[in-house]
């Protein structure tokens, strides 16, 4: 069976391509097993994504891993969470260092355990001369809250006379944001078929593609990759223009 991988446009990918790893829990209880257990049969749709990501020449793969409301879940999930993260990041990094990826994390990291910040600490800095794709983990990340920071930082620039209120714009309050440097995702997945976006990437997504798919995270692979890549290569952005004007005619 041929692959969609062969129908893609090479000088049409995504820049940057964020996804809502969803279903994990799901799955578990589908085949009678604890939520944790879902996240473990996840580490190789990560794998799989990020590894295709980097033969494709996707630039960067934004991960939500774990939101700022995960924190609200079960201790004992969150805990085996926590360990399945760390043994993950020890685990996988030749296979970062033989894709040439880079990781790094957006979110509030601080607020990881002291073995998960000193793990992906040592993960960062063993990666961090690599070329290739940029792999950023969400982890304690929540979009409003991001905002939030964002104007608190504007604001304390205004009240100390740095910046006037008028100089304010959309680049401006971008630099203020974690994602600073770092285009905004042309296109989002979404795992599982849920139809929200999750306080995900809020600014940054205002006009992303979304792909939504059924299949549940532990079981998305390549060709679900390749799938979702070609669906956006087949669709016409148009930034709120008409299509007469992005195509005139002559």
């Amino acid at each position: 069976m041929a692959s969609l991988k062969e129908h893609i446009d090479l000088n049409n990918l995504p820049q940057h391509l964020a996804i809502i790893m969803d279903g994990n829990g799901r799955w578990a209880k589908k085949k009678g097993a604890m939520r944790i257990f879902g996240h473990r049969n996840a580490i190789q749709a990560v794998k799989d994504v990020t590894e295709g990501c980097a033969e494709l020449g996707v630039k960067y793969l934004t991960l939500y891993a774990f939101s700022t409301e995960n924190w609200t879940r079960p201790k004992a999930e969150v805990d085996g969470l926590m360990e399945l993260l760390v043994s993950t990041i020890k685990g996988e990094i030749k296979t970062l260092m033989d894709n040439k990826v880079r990781l790094t994390t957006i979110g509030e990291t601080s607020q990881l355990p002291p073995d998960c910040q000193n793990n992906l600490a040592w993960a960062m800095n063993q990666t961090k001369n690599n070329t290739g794709l940029t792999l950023i983990l969400a982890l304690s990340y929540g979009g409003r809250r991001e905002i939030i920071n964002a104007v608190k930082q504007l604001a304390a620039e205004v009240k100390s006379g740095k910046m006037a209120p008028e100089e304010i714009n959309e680049q401006v309050l971008e630099n203020y944001l974690q994602t600073s440097g770092i285009p905004d995702p042309e296109l989002l997945i979404r795992t599982s078929g849920e139809m929200r976006v999750s306080n995900f990437l809020l600014w940054q997504i205002a006009y992303t593609e979304l792909f939504i798919t059924p299949t549940l995270w532990p079981d998305f692979r390549r060709e679900h990759l390749y799938e979702a890549i070609w669906s956006y290569q087949q669709r016409e952005r148009r930034f709120g223009k008409t299509s007469e004007q992005l195509n005139p005619v002559s």
